[in-house]
């Protein structure tokens, strides 16, 4: 009879031994997993600097509205005001002629052509703002 206890008393023994072994390799993992994990950039980190700058609001479809400011100097980037929140948005060429600014990491685009622009969502998209015109292309029609 011995014999028989015997054997399931040393599988039970091997397992929590097992289990042991396993809980405490997790426990390194656990512990190396932060540092591992690279921080992503804060969007709002990075918030531009309009002190000194041009800026020109734009009425759009919906009711909607933004304001965009540029520094006479710095034609790479503009600052892009939308919803509260503003956006730094750097230069794309393009091969049409139209102006082209993205920010990938927030998914915003501004294309502005001679008549209008239009903000999107490249995350989602989708159109945030359509038909935006600035007070001399309103005025123009």
């Amino acid at each position: 009879m011995p014999s028989l206890l015997s054997k399931p008393l040393a599988a039970i023994a091997l397992a929590f031994a097992a289990s042991a072994l396993c809980a405490s390799g997790v426990a390194q993992a656990v512990e190396k997993k932060p540092s591992a994990v690279k921080k992503q950039a804060d969007p709002d980190a990075d918030e531009p600097d309009i002190t000194g700058a041009t800026a020109v609001e734009y009425k759009c479809e919906l009711g909607n509205s933004l304001t965009i400011y540029e520094h006479g100097s710095d034609k790479s980037t503009i600052a892009l005001r939308w919803k509260k929140r503003l956006v730094r948005l750097t230069r794309v060429g393009t091969t049409t002629g139209a102006l082209r600014f993205e920010n990938p990491l927030r998914g915003l685009v501004w294309i502005g052509i001679p008549t209008k622009g239009i903000l999107l969502d490249s995350k989602l998209g989708r159109q945030l703002a359509n038909n935006c015109k600035n007070p001399e292309q309103a005025s123009q029609g």
